[in-house]
């Protein structure tokens, strides 16, 4: 019975350390494709290029504001500055994601801005990832025209 009781034990054990913690970020950590900071505009910059334009190609440093806190697979930005601009991100081919604990620090993200209207559906599956009361959630009964960044690549600052 001992012996039963020892092995159970073990595997529980072995099982539990086998959950591995999110990774924390750190400065110069890189995802996605490998791109060096070249001269990257603003926000504010690339949201004034989308009121003439339908996408831009461009390299972008702002703010981390929200982040996917399942697992990283989209964040929200804005001016570091205060400014305004706002610019919901996802990853190309859905082929990285962020660590969880880069709300508020600086990235640079490169790829393509653009503009989308954006389902209920999905506006709500997305405030259920960023961890929203069912209230809030509720709230939320018209599509929303946004401004959206697929990120080829990024680094965090």
């Amino acid at each position: 019975m001992k012996k039963i009781f020892s092995i159970m034990l073990f595997s529980a054990l072995f099982l539990m350390s086998c959950k591995s913690p999110q990774k924390e970020s750190t400065p110069g950590e890189k995802f996605g494709e490998m791109i060096t900071a070249n001269n990257p505009s603003q926000i504010e910059k690339v949201v004034g290029l989308l009121s003439t334009q339908d996408s831009v190609r461009t390299q972008m440093k702002a703010k981390v504001e929200s982040v996917c806190q399942v697992k990283g697979c989209w964040m929200n930005l804005v001016s570091e500055g205060g400014n305004d601009g706002e610019m919901f991100v996802k990853f190309k081919d859905y082929g990285f994601f962020m660590p969880l604990d880069i709300a508020g620090k600086s990235v640079i993200v490169e790829g393509v801005a653009y503009k989308e209207v954006t389902p209920v559906d999905e506006l709500k599956h997305y405030a259920e990832d960023e961890g929203l009361s069912q209230e809030e959630i509720d709230k939320i009964t018209e599509p929303k025209e946004e401004l959206k960044f697929m990120a080829d690549g990024v680094i965090i600052l």
